[in-house]
């Protein structure tokens, strides 16, 4: 019964999400072909749109098949707005590339407008307006069901097995989450259950009472929140629960003193458990590298005349290449080859064993605050980080991002403590926490904890933030060695 409403719920949405796609493509025609020329922003060239009707029931299907794909029509009652946009992106961007390619393929350009091509320009607005047109009917579809359970309409009931510490955050969820749309029934003791006294829900019998339980009352969902070492004893009840049509799920909180985020996923069906402390959000991390991409762009074109004035003093003032390339660690501890201009005397790397007792860091790390091997130029550019604008292409070609922890030489890396290596699950930056709370003036452990602090907290608004303080900081030379 319960996959027969899922299977009509999937296939109103579907209904729903094609009417949007279609409304996308009358729309994106007639800003192409009506509003843009009225607004003098482009020639009003496109053919009737008799013409281009005919590949309306081609997106229609790509964008159904995608949306399938793409696990659209599964139970959303727990994923974020968020997460279903990411989703919904990824669905229109996929559409519109596969869509360009079905007509060079089949030439349909030619079959149905001759020798002219089909306007790229509409097939852009197309995917942009299907992403608005299906978000908005999503969006819709949660606040109707938000009201639907709000009075009392729609609920699934859920059994929880297990009264610990995962079973007690799970009802606490569930509560805080009423739009959810579920309700517990109450709780099932298990064998390693010794206390009952902080359950609020009423605890209704033991496992061996789960298939009377089955039978007797309304049961959409069993969660099992179970000690692991139990799992292998329960297989024949996941068995019954199975063959009654029950869905289980299953708590993993097998290691709960980890700090990692874990998500589920499958290897050619094998399920897997990921366990994560680095970012793993694809919206998210998208729109860092957009911003390192649109930002270092703009930094680029507009420093390069600074550059090339800074390229020109090096070569007149000291012998030696102008930049300075040293291979670092980047993202999990990939190495690359980092780009700055050149601040010391040539060969200053086989000088730094005699420079040692200058050493003023503790930790693996190596600095000097009047190191002899600068020159006159090249502490002018690290007081004011100009020696730094050559890795704006470390960020271009990806081995770094604008804001994350300092690349390291391997050489530090090899000396790290174990914590202290999480620091390479984000990929390096120009700048970061560390480098607005006083550079050279803080020691190595509290560096090493910035950093750890900056990949736990992390997010697109927290990178602004970063930047935006890392102006003054540059301007001032607080720090610089």
């Amino acid at each position: 019964m319960l996959k027969k409403r899922a299977r009509i719920v999937a296939s109103v949405l579907l209904a729903i999400d094609l009417v949007g796609v279609a409304l996308a493509f009358l729309l994106a025609y007639w800003l192409r072909d009506t509003a843009l020329p009225a607004l003098g922003l482009r020639p009003r060239n496109l053919y009737p749109l008799s013409l281009y009707l005919p590949l309306l029931p081609l997106v229609l299907g790509i964008w159904g098949v995608l949306l399938y794909h793409f696990g659209a029509y599964k139970s959303h009652r727990t994923i974020s707005l968020i997460d279903e946009a990411w989703s919904i992106l990824r669905v229109t961007g996929s559409g519109g590339a596969l869509l360009v390619l079905c007509i060079y393929l089949f030439r349909l350009d030619a079959a149905l407008l001759g020798q002219d091509d089909i306007s790229r320009l509409w097939i852009a607005l197309l995917a942009a307006g299907s992403a608005l047109a299906i978000l908005a009917g999503r969006t819709t579809v949660r606040l109707l069901s938000r009201f639907v359970r709000s009075r009392g309409y729609n609920y699934r009931t859920i059994l929880v097995v297990g009264t610990g510490p995962a079973a007690r955050s799970i009802a606490e969820s569930i509560e805080r989450h009423g739009y959810w749309g579920y309700r517990i029934l109450g709780f099932v003791k298990s064998d390693e259950d010794d206390s009952v006294e902080s359950i609020a829900q009423p605890v209704v019998g033991a496992i061996a009472d789960i298939p009377r339980l089955i039978e007797s009352e309304v049961v959409d969902e069993v969660i099992f929140a179970v000690h692991r070492a139990q799992l292998q004893k329960l297989e024949d009840l996941f068995l019954q629960l199975e063959e009654q049509g029950v869905l289980v799920r299953l708590a993993l909180n097998f290691f709960p003193h980890t700090r990692a985020r874990v998500t589920v996923g499958d290897l050619e069906g094998l399920p897997l458990l990921t366990f994560s402390t680095a970012p793993s959000s694809p919206l998210l991390l998208a729109i860092k590298r957009g911003l390192d991409l649109v930002i270092s762009v703009v930094l680029l074109a507009s420093a390069l005349p600074v550059m090339g004035a800074i390229a020109l003093a090096i070569k007149l003032t000291s012998s030696g290449h102008v930049l300075f390339r040293q291979i670092r660690c980047g993202l999990n501890g990939r190495r690359f080859t980092i780009y700055k201009f050149r601040t010391m005397v040539e060969n200053a790397e086989h000088q730094r064993s005699h420079l040692s007792h200058l050493n003023e860091m503790d930790g693996p790390v190596f600095k000097v605050r009047q190191d002899p091997r600068v020159t006159r130029l090249g502490r002018l550019l690290r007081r004011f980080s100009l020696d730094e604008l050559p890795q704006l292409w470390n960020v271009l070609s990806g081995s770094m991002s604008l804001v994350g922890p300092r690349p390291a030489i391997p050489e530090e890396v090899a000396q790290y403590e174990r914590w202290q290596r999480r620091r390479l699950s984000m990929r390096p930056g120009l700048t970061c926490l560390w480098q607005v709370s006083g550079r050279n003036e803080v020691d190595f452990g509290r560096w090493m904890e910035l950093d750890l602090e900056y990949i736990d907290s992390w997010s697109p608004l927290l990178d602004l933030k970063i930047l935006a303080r890392t102006v003054p900081v540059v301007l001032s030379g607080r720090g610089a060695s």
